[in-house]
């Protein structure tokens, strides 16, 4: 049913995902599924990374470490921006058609009032892209 699964990834945030990762890697068993990480970076240092380059890096080696786990075909791809936040939607959107996904697994957080005037980057990125688009809640405490 699917053949390849876009997984957006921010690595500041690696270790609270690994609840949504092993759901990713158990789709992609069932499905026989390639799987590409995304990530978006700023073109200045951040609390990830120097460089964009040294991003890249990064979620090379984070997908290599997931392939390791899951034995599923991996692999990364990092766009940049000059303001990650404000283009995050478009930077996806665009990501999904770059890979060929096919599904597009996001995890997420509950609902909370602020999503009124910042809106949910899955709602927009299920509702202008013809990939389907899995959210798995993350509950934040």
């Amino acid at each position: 049913m699917f053949d390849h699964i876009m997984v957006p990834i921010d690595l500041g945030y690696v270790e609270t995902l690994e609840p949504a990762l092993a759901k990713v890697a158990d789709l992609a068993r069932h499905y026989n599924a390639t799987i590409t990480y995304v990530g978006v970076t700023s073109n200045s240092p951040n609390s990830v990374a120097r460089t964009p380059e040294e991003y890249q890096q990064k979620l090379e080696a984070f997908a290599q470490k997931r392939h390791a786990a899951h034995g599923r075909p991996v692999a990364a791809k990092v766009y940049r921006s000059t303001d990650p936040i404000a283009n995050l939607d478009d930077l996806l959107l665009q990501a999904v058609d770059d890979v060929g996904a096919d599904l597009v697994i996001m995890a997420t957080h509950l609902p909370r009032s602020l999503d009124i005037v910042l809106p949910a980057h899955g709602g927009t990125l299920a509702s202008r892209t013809s990939a389907s688009v899995f959210l798995l809640r993350h509950d934040q405490g």
